[in-house]
């Protein structure tokens, strides 16, 4: 288990790439949420269809997060370990 740490650059790149792809999965959501009908930003209060919308985005911003770890792992191996 005695690896080298990572790098303090590698470690920028992984959250550069979760920062980026976080707010593209959202982006993603919200065009996914607005397609379906689903308006997270209604104006009728909180209703299913917004509360479907908001999930949506946070569904979207989690995985591109998860993406964007998938995809350091596989280039640079787990961090934490």
């Amino acid at each position: 288990m005695s690896q080298t740490p990572h790098s303090t650059s590698q470690l920028l790149r992984l959250g550069v790439a979760q920062a980026v792809l976080f707010v593209a999965g959202a982006l993603l959501g919200r065009g996914v949420g607005l397609l379906l009908g689903l308006d997270a930003f209604g104006a009728g209060g909180y209703g299913n269809k917004e509360i479907f919308g908001i999930l949506l985005i946070g569904l979207g911003g989690g995985g591109g997060v998860q993406l964007a770890r998938a995809w350091y792992v596989r280039k640079y191996g787990n961090p934490r370990s």
